[in-house]
């Protein structure tokens, strides 16, 4: 159960950049990624959610509207919204029901958020998976930045793998099985190889990231 934190992250990046030139330039380049955490708390799952298969733009605006709501995003405050009150934060129906799942399995003690720093990655997936709308994108996505786990690389997001692409000087129709192949000497620290890619997909395009 590898973790990274603010004394070893700079570190790590540079572990990668002797493994691999291409990580290197993009640091030489841009400068280190940001080290992007998040507190693993319910909230953090709930933007996660937002998140899903739309911008970060389109998912930070559906969330300070929820935040203008509601104050701290707690499981009680989810339930107790109406399904207007939901749709004028800009979820969708699918992800109303996502998030209120989420918050009656931690209500009834299914999910205890607390209790997953101690296990490890394919424990807390095993849990996280079992509910409707935590799928393997949001699993690892919370796993990387909430709970700072070192090893995850997830071909489930559109921005890494397009910027594995460019760095990479890939064919656009690479397999998932192909890429993994390629991130495979970058273990046991494919998290940080990640941000490293996602730093260079976010300075390319000039994205200003919020939250």
């Amino acid at each position: 159960m590898q973790q990274f934190d603010k004394t070893n992250f700079t570190s790590l990046c540079d572990t990668l950049t002797r493994r691999d030139k291409d990580l290197k330039g993009i640091i030489k380049t841009h400068g280190y990624p940001p080290m992007w955490t998040r507190p693993a708390t319910f909230q953090t799952l709930v933007l996660t959610i937002l998140e899903q298969q739309v911008s970060l733009a389109a998912a930070y605006a559906a969330f300070e509207k929820l935040r203008e709501k509601t104050g701290v995003v707690t499981p009680a405050k989810i339930l107790a919204l109406t399904d207007e009150e939901m749709r004028a934060c800009y979820f969708t129906r699918q992800k109303m029901g996502y998030a209120r799942g989420l918050a009656e399995a931690i209500q009834s003690k299914k999910l205890v958020l607390k209790k997953l720093h101690a296990l490890p990655d394919e424990e807390i997936r095993t849990q996280l998976i079992q509910l409707k709308g935590i799928g393997h994108w949001t699993i690892d996505v919370f796993l990387m930045h909430a709970l700072q786990r070192s090893d995850l690389f997830p071909l489930g997001d559109i921005a890494l793998v397009n910027s594995l692409k460019e760095t990479k000087k890939l064919h656009p129709h690479i397999t998932k099985e192909e890429m993994l192949a390629i991130a495979e000497p970058w273990r046991p620290y494919r998290t940080i190889a990640a941000m490293i890619l996602w730093h260079a997909y976010i300075k390319k395009r000039g994205i200003k990231l919020r939250g």
